[in-house]
């Protein structure tokens, strides 16, 4: 059975990896802020998951907390 989780669980189950997301739900739907989703990977590679995200089948977050960077990710600006 597919299991829908906030994001807050996912962090809690998943800690410190990247997820492979389907049936996203977003924060105000401002298509960034995940609300709630279902996880389909959690056994993939960042590139792995990339290449999907390419394809259009998931979204893929890492899980860090918001307050804490994954190396290479400092300093990068939007």
């Amino acid at each position: 059975m597919v299991e829908r989780m906030t994001w807050e669980e996912i962090q809690k189950k998943y800690p410190d990896q990247w997820v492979g997301l389907v049936d996203v739900k977003y924060v105000d739907d401002d298509g960034i802020s995940v609300e709630s989703a279902v996880v389909k990977y959690t056994d993939k590679s960042k590139s792995d998951l990339t290449r999907l995200v390419l394809k259009g089948e998931i979204i893929s977050r890492y899980t860090t907390p918001d307050n804490i960077f994954q190396m290479g990710m400092i300093g990068v600006q939007s």
